[in-house]
């Protein structure tokens, strides 16, 4: 299949769901609301995951979409003012949306997995978001286990590593089969993209969570240096982390279980759409034993621990030291 329908869909809903982001970023300090698990989830979020959701429910009627929001917070009474906001937004881009069907798109996430589904995270990276730093709209396609098609739109990532401080706001798309490109959000030609073939020279460089509970930085650092990463780790939000391999800015993302919890398990959302727009510039993702990345078992990645992204050429030997160091 060459999934043109899917990607073009995916590809609008991904860029409307930004665009309402970027809004909420310009017109407000965005605020978090706490959810149960104590992570923070703003008017953006919500927003971002009814647009899509949407999109979706109307070109592909029958498919099933897991989510990471949904609207049991909103739909209580004392929350009217943050429905309020997250209807406004939502109008901002759906003119006649209202807040019915808002809350029924935002629970059209909540699906179980099955043998086609969309997995989407509608702000990865919310804490970024909240900062004015990195998030990304990620928005994947699975069939029988495997993602088929990956969209990430990263609006606050610059479109030149070289020049940081420039126009910012980046596209990956990648479908199986047919490899990856990125394009600036603000519209142009796509351009294929590719990993960085160095395996080891200085300018190779690595990249992490910002957020310390998000990984286990003094493994990962030693582990960055053992495959020759001699430069400090580039610390990022989101699914931008893996746009920066895939693209060739970085060589290595490492995401290892923090030892305050060795036993955590990685949600789909967080990877599906990062891991093939990599795979599919030619670099390389498993867990931290090397097994491919499972999607088939349900919203964790419950038969996986840890992800190891890379370039592909070292990605054995950052394998070998992650065995080294476990043993120290």
């Amino acid at each position: 299949m060459s999934y043109e329908q899917e990607k073009q869909v995916a590809i609008e809903a991904a860029l409307t769901a930004a665009k309402l982001c970027e809004q909420v970023r310009q017109e407000q300090v965005p605020e978090a609301m706490e959810k149960s698990d104590k992570s923070p989830v703003t008017v953006a979020d919500l927003g971002s995951q009814a647009v899509i959701c949407r999109a979706l429910a109307m070109a592909f009627p029958d498919d099933l979409v897991v989510g990471e929001e949904d609207a049991s917070q909103l739909r209580q009474p004392e929350m009217a003012d943050q429905l309020n906001r997250v209807t406004h937004y939502v109008k901002s881009v759906v003119g006649d949306a209202t807040s019915d069907q808002i809350l029924d798109w935002i629970d059209r996430g909540n699906s179980e997995i099955g043998g086609r589904y969309w997995t989407l995270d509608p702000i990865d990276g919310t804490k970024g978001f909240l900062r004015q730093d990195q998030y990304a709209v990620a928005l994947a396609l699975v069939e029988l286990g495997e993602v088929k098609l990956g969209v990430l739109a990263c609006p606050a990532l610059p479109i030149s590593p070289y020049e940081p401080d420039g126009e910012k706001g980046v596209l990956f798309v990648a479908v199986r089969g047919q490899g990856a490109t990125m394009v600036p959000i603000s519209g142009g030609k796509p351009q294929p993209i590719q990993v960085t073939k160095a395996d080891s020279n200085e300018a190779m460089r690595f990249v992490e969570s910002v957020e310390s509970g998000h990984g286990d930085h003094s493994r990962q650092d030693a582990v960055a240096k053992a495959v020759g990463i001699t430069a400090p780790s580039l610390r990022m939000d989101s699914q931008a982390k893996y746009g920066a391999v895939a693209s060739g800015r970085a060589s290595l993302y490492l995401r290892l279980p923090s030892p305050k919890s060795p036993d955590y398990r990685e949600k789909i959302w967080d990877h599906g759409a990062g891991t093939i727009v990599v795979e599919e510039a030619g670099g390389r993702v498993t867990d931290m034993y090397g097994k491919p990345l499972n999607f088939s078992l349900g919203a964790k990645l419950s038969d996986n621990q840890g992800v190891i992204v890379s370039n592909g050429v070292i990605h054995d030997t950052v394998l070998e030291a992650l065995r080294e160091t476990a043993s120290v």
